[in-house]
């Protein structure tokens, strides 16, 4: 395959989220720095893989044979079936692999996958020691030989977010941050979406919410359900640093389309509020659920409005069940489901 033209011409393109995975992608935590609370961060990611393993195959990095075999015996523990798990050896820093590893594109004609791979700065060279995790795609192509396009700029999977139409939602202080690729405009950095991802219309959304390190990741307020369909994070306390920047993005979507024009149903997604646990604002999002084949994993973080949460979550996926699994003491390292994990089309 010709990699040195875009996916785009040879027609790939990044499907949405609910279509068939033959497998999801993540790494084991491990990094006290990032989680203070290491052992309740791996309890709530070995719930997550015993959840998700019923669904889709797992594929799971780790650091070492140490690492290996302590992961195996929790693994075990809990019940986890182990065929469903294969793990890969790979010197990564941190476990938000949706941001550092390849985003899977697919050609549904031809029924094959590649890769579409991006840099990753660490969120605008925020962390230096976090840097390394750019090479994890290539350690990954290594054993699974797939065509690779790069695309040469600055972005991450947790910033963007699409219906698998044609749609693509984004913001403004992730993508045209100046920390990311500076030399390029909006419409540059749409080019190189449309031509890496197959997309071809856009929803610019403005800001993220309070806690954010990434600059306003998409999946921490916006998701796609459906085609035409939006779950956005709302925060009706007005006295909230999230409300005005919620409310904004609410109203940006209210008046938005589809690539068809077909004007989008949006449907308010409540905020945890205040998580016992944590003294400083962490971003902690409903949004980041995880969309499996049978099941729908979210994070929860034991307030008030985790019931309602999961109840608006279960009104839009009635075909899959939704699960909730306490993330309290991952969000430490800034993220959840949504940003640890990365599906792989079946084609």
């Amino acid at each position: 395959m010709d990699t040195s033209k875009k996916p785009v011409e040879l027609g790939f393109s990044m499907p949405a989220e609910w279509e068939k995975h033959s497998a999801v992608w993540l790494s084991w935590p491990h990094d006290t720095t990032s989680f203070p609370h290491l052992k309740e961060a791996e309890e709530s990611f070995v719930e997550f893989i015993k959840e998700i393993s019923t669904s889709e195959k797992v594929e799971l990095q780790v650091l070492n044979e140490v690492m290996l075999d302590h992961v195996t015996d929790l693994l075990e523990e809990k019940g986890v079936d182990m065929e469903r798990v294969t793990f890969h050896p790979a010197n990564y820093a941190d476990i938000w692999f949706r941001d550092y590893g390849p985003i899977f594109v697919t050609n549904q004609k031809t029924k094959e996958l590649a890769m579409a791979k991006w840099t990753f700065n660490a969120w605008g060279n925020k962390y230096k020691i976090l840097l390394k995790d750019n090479e994890i795609p290539y350690a990954m192509n290594a054993g699974m030989k797939l065509p690779m396009f790069e695309a040469g700029i600055v972005m991450e999977g947790g910033s963007i977010e699409v219906n698998g139409k044609g749609t693509l939602m984004t913001t403004e202080q992730c993508l045209l941050n100046k920390n990311r690729n500076p030399n390029l405009s909006r419409e540059e950095i749409e080019k190189y979406l449309s031509d890496y991802l197959g997309v071809r219309h856009f929803i610019w959304l403005k800001e993220g919410i309070e806690g954010d390190d990434t600059d306003g990741h998409i999946d921490d307020i916006a998701r796609f359900v459906n085609p035409t369909t939006v779950l956005c994070a709302y925060d009706e306390d007005t006295a909230s640093p999230n409300h005005a920047i919620l409310k904004e993005n609410f109203e940006i979507l209210e008046n938005a389309t589809d690539q068809d024009g077909t004007k989008l149903t949006v449907i308010k997604l409540p905020m945890p509020g205040k998580i016992s646990a944590h003294k400083t604002p962490l971003p902690a999002s409903y949004t980041n659920f995880y969309i499996g084949n049978t099941k729908v994993l979210v994070p929860i973080f034991g307030t008030e409005n985790d019931a309602k949460a999961l109840e608006i979550i279960q009104s839009v996926f009635p075909d899959r069940k939704v699960v909730g699994i306490d993330a309290t003491y991952l969000v430490y390292g800034f993220g959840t489901f949504h940003c640890m994990t990365q599906q792989q089309p079946e084609v």
